[in-house]
């Protein structure tokens, strides 16, 4: 099965890094119970202070765009993080076209 890597680029306002990361680790089961949800992560850009990706596997572009941003917890998400948002988020979903590890043994 192909997936659709979401990834959401998310600049923190100065100092609110450590309430970002804390609202971020409350609303990870509201990503993992959404339909078509196969795994999300958090990592902080090194060389930007205050700048993180979000990256969300999802089954379809549908059900992130559809599924997901129209359902309660999509809200609750936004409540719990978007309070410390220097901005919009920067969306875009990507495809493996090439990956390594294809074919290795695990």
């Amino acid at each position: 099965m192909t997936m659709i890597l979401e990834v959401a680029e998310i600049t923190i306002k100065t100092g609110d890094e450590a309430a970002f990361e804390a609202g971020a680790a409350k609303a990870f089961p509201l990503f993992l119970r959404a339909k078509g949800c196969h795994g999300v992560k958090l990592h902080r850009v090194i060389e930007h202070a205050g700048v993180y990706r979000l990256l969300v596997n999802w089954e379809t572009i549908d059900n992130h765009m559809v599924d997901f941003r129209n359902s309660d917890d999509f809200q609750a998400w936004r409540r719990l993080v978007s309070p410390y948002f220097d901005g919009p988020p920067k969306v875009t979903h990507s495809q493996d076209v090439m990956n390594s590890d294809a074919g290795l043994p695990k």
